[in-house]
């Protein structure tokens, strides 16, 4: 599985970073997630900045996609350009969004009038887009999920492992990232939100 953490200016490092670490617990069995820019570097709401590791045209080769969220994402949706060469196909690849990644998202045409997460300070922004908010950290249909909350980004990338390989590997993943002491309430919960949305993966989708 190739994952696309498409990570934008002034990006969330908690988005993109918890993400792509908890998905590449599954490097082992072929799998790599990899951030994924418009630009050589970009640099974070806090002023971090990294190298890409894949062109933003890479989504729409990835086996999966995961939108994080910035401080500029209102910009980025009203940008056509840049929307344009975000190429995404939901009926072969897992998609999900977080926060006002959730924005990139309805821009793009992948949440319609479903109920969707976001962020509280996104949350205005993405009913003005037509969309419908839920007040959860989690949601799925079908192959495109949302999620609100910084750490919400757990959630997605558990999400992805169940979908693309087993519902244990993906507790696998959250056991390990979670605090000592309290990895049986992290893996409860995270199973707990994540188990009605987790279907066995469809054959297009290759765990390697």
């Amino acid at each position: 599985m190739q994952i696309a953490v498409l990570t934008l200016e002034g990006y969330n490092e908690l988005d993109s970073f918890i993400a792509a670490a908890i998905l590449n617990r599954m490097r082992a069995k072929g799998w790599a997630a990899h951030i994924t820019s418009p630009t050589e570097n970009v640099t974070s709401m806090n002023g971090v900045t990294v190298r890409r590791q894949r062109p933003l045209e890479f989504a729409a080769e990835a086996d999966a996609v995961l939108i994080g969220s910035g401080v500029h994402t209102r910009d980025h949706a009203a940008d056509a350009g840049l929307l344009a060469r975000i190429r995404l196909d939901p009926a072969r690849q897992l998609i999900g969004a977080q926060c006002s990644g959730t924005l990139l998202l309805a821009k793009l045409g992948m949440v319609g009038d479903l109920p969707a997460c976001t962020d509280l300070t996104t949350k205005p922004w993405v009913i003005e887009a037509g969309v419908n908010v839920i007040d959860a950290p989690f949601v799925a249909h079908g192959n495109v999920a949302t999620a609100g909350g910084c750490l919400s980004s757990q959630y997605l990338a558990a999400w992805m492992i169940a979908r693309g390989a087993s519902l244990q590997d993906a507790e696998e993943a959250i056991h390990y990232v979670a605090p000592v002491g309290e990895k049986a309430d992290y893996v409860d919960r995270a199973l707990r939100i994540l188990r009605p949305f987790v279907t066995q993966p469809r054959s297009s989708i290759q765990a390697a």
